[in-house]
């Protein structure tokens, strides 16, 4: 009795703890640390839900600076006990169990829900020589259960959705992008925070990430209870998401490349003049001369005699422009010759490798461009102080960061070996798109925020989401199977906590296509590619080997054409519905494309889907990846069209919800499959009853018009709920509370409508407006979509809260 008196007078005032049977540990202000053999273990609670694990094979715990983690450990009541061989750690919404006799740390709920625990034995630190640095390479083993689901670690080609029984080797590439990362349908995450060139495995021996790199094991756990609650956690831990501006969300043309400032110019000109919508234009590479000027951030190419008019032009129809810029730079530009004197340049083969544009690389002739160390930041003001003078002034509107991963051509392991600002290159290697989009990110925000930050990326890493970027899939050669593989890639990603994700509509490469656009199985593909593209974050066209602007597509009238516009109409109605879903991305850690397992994780039916997705938390999207209106012709004859006949789609409608079918409002009850026809201008689109989704006006562009008779369409079936977000579109004033919400309830049982009180307030805020309400019924079509005036009820509002009754 006295030992065990005098053992809780010591713990309590010097924090070292000794428990009968048992090792001794320290406790902290922040959890505990202990150790396990040689090495050291600290158990680190960052709130009540997320907790870090540091395990150092030495001495002295690891001292690391994360690039990926912004939160520090905030304040957090949880207690220690002993139980058996077990040191229990608890706080509100986790059990932390260390085994003292194995050294293995298990995970669950206060309430004794076991979520994961690490396999006994299971880590381990092998001596690894790092360009002269004695280090370790580092490795974790889990225990998942048999048939736990699993999802994300980043965007990947494989079109699956359940990451389990896999091996990747987790080095950025340009189509495929890794976060080591993964969430379970169990309700946690585990990102494991390591830079170096990781491999991560799933099969009969256990779940494992292993590192070439590492000072010890560093990697966090994080409760969520469900997907979007570990988001929420992901990102409280890596930052949050900042909203893009109104103009992204419309359609975006381009095309590898444009060749002059008047082609490019003409596009815009080309849309208006048809009538169809188009925010954006994008200016591919070259714009800057030679290859030896290779991103010189300098108008040098004789075709764009005057920048600022062409900037000024697109602004003047009323588009916005972005432009490409690489993470490496010519050896004749201006940023080259200031960072090889302060030795910022790496020195690896990388994109292009000739200085001429013959293909193949005339070797003769190499280019000498290289990559420069993002890690730096001296090396990423140079960067900005370049790109601000150069092409910023000119009143770009966002920027196409190309090669972000970054390209790394003909790789020899010495590679790795080039000394960077934070070490070797292996050391650092997969957080490259982290550093050089923040580069840009943080400085234009901190020279104006007038205008949002807005990046095209083609490679991300974990906590970019806090940068304002939108990664795409990379060039990705266009095939039936590539579009579906989109589908799970954009999934998964997202499913790391980064919510911003899109493809180059049509594939980017058309070598299965040698007739290009002459090819009508190729034209088929790319209006399901667009039709796709139309919910996901951005819906932007893009390509190489043929142009892809809706003109090339045949004329109105024609079948392409046709259902390529109807679909950018519609993206363009959606706005509202779209703009306020990013507000919720932002605001409350939602996610724009959510994987089924997101809203219907009991059925276990949707689990493994890797087809459909929900765009927003209203529509369920089944894109068309097989072609349907092709005749293969008998012998060597080319593949002809045919619409003689409509064919179907099976999808699948989850448990837990009717659906309303976006195009007809036919009703179904969930739980099932069933086919829908899918002629060329139409792919299967369902609405979960209860939902509210509001439609904008019929525009050229987003801003054309105001938002003061917006439909508003119920429904019915199942109580719901939806917050139209709207400011001033663009800027930073929303981060000060300038905005405005109105929230939309519908009571089922009473069939009534609630429009609540608008608030908030900003500058140009409509004071009063009319909600032109549709409630949807069985064996309606879809009406509307060209902005008729058929509805249920107008209702007027001036801001004041409206019950309607049905």
């Amino acid at each position: 009795m006295i030992n065990r008196f005098i053992s809780a007078l010591v713990c309590i005032l010097t924090s070292t703890c000794y428990f009968s049977n048992a090792q001794n540990f320290q406790r902290t202000s922040t959890g505990v640390k202990t150790k396990f053999g040689s090495s050291e273990i600290e158990i680190r609670f960052y709130s009540p839900s997320i907790v870090r694990i540091l395990k150092s094979p030495e001495s002295g715990m690891i001292v690391k600076e994360s690039l990926s983690v912004i939160k520090t450990p905030e304040k957090t009541s949880f207690s220690v006990k002993l139980v058996g061989e077990e040191l229990q750690l608890s706080t509100t919404d986790i059990q932390v169990a260390y085994n003292q006799k194995n050294g293995q740390l298990s995970y669950g709920t206060p309430r004794q829900k076991k979520l994961l625990r690490e396999k006994a034995s299971g880590s381990s630190f092998k001596p690894f020589n790092d360009a002269g640095s004695q280090t370790y390479s580092v490795t974790q083993v889990f225990d998942l259960e048999k048939d736990e689901s699993i999802y994300g670690l980043g965007s990947q080609q494989q079109g699956r959705m359940v990451q389990r029984n896999l091996k990747l080797n987790m080095v950025q590439g340009n189509t495929d992008d890794y976060v080591p990362f993964f969430q379970s349908v169990k309700g946690y995450g585990l990102f494991w925070d390591n830079y170096s060139p990781t491999v991560f495995e799933d099969g009969p021996g256990g779940t494992s990430f292993q590192s070439e790199v590492g000072e010890g094991i560093d990697y966090y756990f994080m409760y969520g209870g469900n997907a979007d609650g570990v988001i929420a956690k992901m990102r409280d831990l890596t930052g949050q998401a900042p909203m893009f501006p109104l103009w992204t969300y419309g359609f975006w043309q381009s095309k590898e490349r444009y060749k002059s400032q008047n082609e490019l110019v003409d596009v815009v000109k080309k849309y208006r003049e048809l009538g169809v919508p188009l925010d954006g234009i994008i200016q591919d590479w070259q714009y800057w001369g030679n290859n030896y000027l290779w991103n010189g951030m300098e108008f040098l190419n004789g075709e764009f005699y005057n920048p600022k008019k062409m900037v000024d032009d697109v602004h003047a129809l009323n588009a916005k422009m972005i432009i490409s810029i690489w993470s490496s730079f010519g050896p004749h530009t201006k940023p080259f010759r200031e960072m090889e004197k302060q030795n910022m340049l790496l020195n690896f083969e990388t994109w292009p490798q000739a200085g001429t544009d013959t293909w193949p690389p005339n070797m003769d002739y190499p280019s000498g461009v290289r990559v420069y160390d993002a890690y730096n930041p001296a090396a990423r003001d140079i960067y900005w102080k370049y790109l601000k003078k150069g092409i910023f002034s000119l009143g770009m509107d966002g920027w196409w960061m190309d090669s972000t991963e970054p390209d790394h051509l003909s790789f020899k392991p010495e590679d790795f070996d080039n000394k960077t600002f934070l070490g070797s290159f292996r050391k650092v290697r997969n957080a490259y798109p982290l550093m050089t989009v923040g580069g840009v990110a943080e400085r234009q925000k901190l020279d104006s925020e007038a205008k949002r930050v807005f990046i095209l990326t083609r490679s991300a890493f974990a906590g970019q989401q806090r940068f304002g970027a939108n990664m795409w899939s990379g060039d990705v050669t266009a095939s039936w199977q590539a579009l579906e593989n989109q589908i799970s890639a954009g999934l998964n990603f997202s499913l790391t906590g980064i919510p911003y994700w899109n493809s180059d509509i049509g594939g980017f490469f058309l070598s299965k296509f040698p007739l290009k656009l002459n090819d009508p199985e190729y034209r088929e593909l790319y209006v399901r590619w667009l039709q796709f593209g139309a919910f996901t974050p951005m819906m932007r066209s893009h390509g190489a080997d043929a142009p892809r602007e809706i003109y090339q597509f045949g004329t109105r009238g024609g079948k392409a054409f046709d259902a390529i516009e109807k679909f950018i109409h519609l993206r363009y109605r959606l706005l509202p519905y779209i703009y306020s879903t990013s507000w919720e991305v932002t605001a409350r850690q939602s996610s724009m494309m959510r994987a089924l397992m997101m809203d219907f994780a009991e059925d276990q039916k949707v689990l493994d889907i890797n087809n459909q997705f929900m765009f927003g938390k209203a529509i369920l999207v089944a894109p068309v990846t097989q072609p349907m209106y092709i005749k293969v012709a008998q012998g060597a004859g080319s593949p002809e069209e045919d619409f003689s006949t409509i064919k179907s789609k099976e999808v699948y409608l989850p448990q837990g919800a009717s659906w309303y079918d976006f195009w007809t409002g036919e009703k179904s009850i969930g739980g099932r499959n069933i086919n829908k026809k899918a002629p060329i201008d139409i792919i299967p689109l369902f609405v979960k009853s209860g939902s509210i989704i509001p439609l904008g006006p019929k525009v050229q562009y987003a801003k054309e018009k105001d938002w003061s008779n917006l439909e508003i369409r119920v429904y019915p079936g199942a109580n719901g709920s939806f917050t139209l977000y709207e400011d001033e579109n663009d800027n930073y004033n929303y981060e000060k509370g300038v905005y405005s919400t109105i929230t939309f309830d519908w009571d089922n049982a009473r069939r009534t409508l609630v429009i609540g009180s608008r608030k908030g307030s900003f500058p140009g805020m409509l004071k009063a407006r009319k909600f032109n309400v549709v409630l949807v019924g069985e064996g309606q079509v879809m009406r509307n979509l060209e902005g008729d005036d058929s509805f249920d009820k107008i209702i007027s509002y001036s801001g004041k809260k409206v019950a309607v009754e049905f």
